[in-house]
């Protein structure tokens, strides 16, 4: 009888365990903290190192003003050169050493770097908190080089980019969340990041500009959709703050300077319907407070303009970057499907969730009309480049991965509709087979495949995806978990 008492009691204890989940699961959102365990479950993957050109010229800016107290670039493009020799790499040293009319700059001598400082400002935390970790070591009689290059450094600088990534998507959650239930802004927030290439510019090439972007778009929205639809309520230290990473979304990407399109479309309908009514306080207010804007604005971007000033000679891009613009946009639609590098291909995700947008302005027209403005512009600066617009050698086209909570919202917008219609499972496993398609091509990228650098192969795309990738990650998954470094062309880690 006391057996029996003791089972029943075990059993009511049980049932009472799994009802208080339930309850707590239904009153409380759970996709922060699934969002959080992915991004953690992630980084026995990554690739903490500093080997590509691109990556070099990031990371340059930071160890050269932090150690050296200068913009004299040589000896940190000497250094990740000559890791890179030891592989056979020659990209660096051809990219950044390589002598010609401009490099060095004839009127200040110095070697050119085309990357913005933004990125070097925001990993600057990490690098100094390595700095730390390493004098600390060293008192105990360790014997880290203090130089910036040794990998507590690198490890401390691309371990931010993961930081900025994890931050940017619980944003973007969040603002999906606004207009969605917690499924579908879960899913959504996760199918875009992992099925995109930003979890490998996370993860895989972390020393890149676009996660650090990717976060700074998604706290400006916040900041501006915190009094969506009541823009005169912004106050003026609001609009101070948006000024203020307004300017670092565009020190860290120069072309997200276009994404601030959004703001002005929503200030021009304002100054319209104040002007109709004829409110000529509230107009002479918004416009002190946009003035405020742009003035801090201007101050942010001063720490880039003053590095142009010392490496160019005059507070202006390298003409190697501002060479290759061509106003009129003529691969605007090339960028998105082209068959080769086109976005929405290598991600079609990214097309799914802009088609969302439609959904989206079911709930909220001037916002879905005010996103896709954004996504325009940016497609359009990329369709720009007329000799580097197919990013041929990236995995992806990744000069849209700011544009991430864009595509988060229309798509979140599309599974709370579709939900209730067919039920959560076709949606899941559709995100799946997204999810598993770009798996697959970060695995053909970097491992298996190396030919679709240039661009997508589509004669067994299929047969490679669903039966070679498989078979052949299976057989290197040792050294994808213990010495991933060794599987890429540089081994600099």
């Amino acid at each position: 009888m006391t057996a029996d008492r003791t089972a029943i009691t075990a059993v009511n204890s049980a049932k009472t365990f799994r009802q208080r989940v339930s309850t707590w699961i239904a009153t409380h959102d759970v996709g922060p903290w699934i969002i959080l365990a992915v991004c953690l479950l992630l980084l026995p993957l990554s690739l903490p190192r500093v080997a590509l050109s691109d990556e070099v010229q990031y990371y340059a800016y930071l160890r050269s003003v932090y150690f050296d107290g200068d913009l004299d670039f040589r000896n940190e493009y000497t250094y990740f050169a000559a890791q890179g020799l030891r592989f056979g790499d020659t990209a660096v040293r051809d990219a950044l050493l390589r002598e010609d009319a401009v490099n060095p700059n004839p009127e200040t001598g110095l070697l050119r770097n085309v990357a913005p400082v933004g990125s070097a400002i925001l990993w600057a935390p990490g690098l100094i908190l390595a700095d730390g970790v390493v004098l600390l070591a060293n008192s105990f009689g360790a014997s880290i080089p203090r130089d910036g290059y040794s990998q507590p450094y690198i490890l401390g600088a691309t371990m931010m980019t993961v930081l900025y990534c994890a931050l940017g998507l619980q944003l973007t959650y969040r603002l999906a969340r606004r207009f969605s239930d917690d499924f579908a802004a879960t899913v959504a927030t996760l199918t875009v990041f992992l099925a995109s290439p930003l979890v490998f510019y996370s993860y895989i090439a972390m020393p890149w500009s676009h996660a650090n972007g990717f976060f700074l778009f998604a706290l400006f929205l916040t900041f501006w959709m915190r009094h969506w639809g009541r823009p005169g309520e912004r106050s003026l230290g609001m609009w101070l703050l948006l000024g203020l990473v307004g300017g670092l979304m565009v020190i860290t990407r120069e072309q997200l300077g276009l994404l601030l399109i959004i703001p002005a479309l929503e200030a021009l309908a304002q100054y319209r319907n104040l002007l109709r009514r004829r409110d000529w306080p509230a107009a002479a207010r918004q416009f002190g407070r946009h003035g405020a804007f742009l003035l801090m604005l201007i101050l942010a971007i001063i720490p880039q303009l003053l590095a142009y000033q010392v490496l160019n000679g005059q507070p202006t891009p390298s003409s190697t970057v501002s060479g290759k613009l061509i106003w009129t946009s003529p691969n605007f639609f090339n960028t998105l499907i082209d068959p080769g590098r086109g976005a929405f291909l290598w991600a079609p995700v990214l097309a799914i969730g802009l088609l969302g947008l439609i959904r989206l302005g079911r709930k909220d027209i001037w916002l879905a009309v005010l996103l896709l403005a954004g996504f325009l512009a940016q497609t359009y600066i990329n369709g720009a480049f007329g000799t580097t617009w197919h990013l041929r050698r990236a995995f992806g086209f990744r000069r849209l991965i700011e544009c991430t909570p864009i595509f988060v919202l229309g798509l979140a917008a599309l599974i709370h509709w579709l939900r209730p219609q067919i039920g959560i499972w076709p949606i899941l496993l559709a995100a799946g087979l997204l999810i598993y398609w770009n798996a697959g091509l970060i695995a053909q990228w970097t491992l298996l495949r190396t030919a679709i650098r240039e661009e997508l192969i589509w004669g067994d795309m299929l047969y490679w995806q669903f039966v070679e990738v498989p078979r052949q990650i299976i057989d290197k998954i040792g050294a994808l978990i213990f010495d991933r470094c060794r599987l890429m062309t540089n081994q600099n880690c």
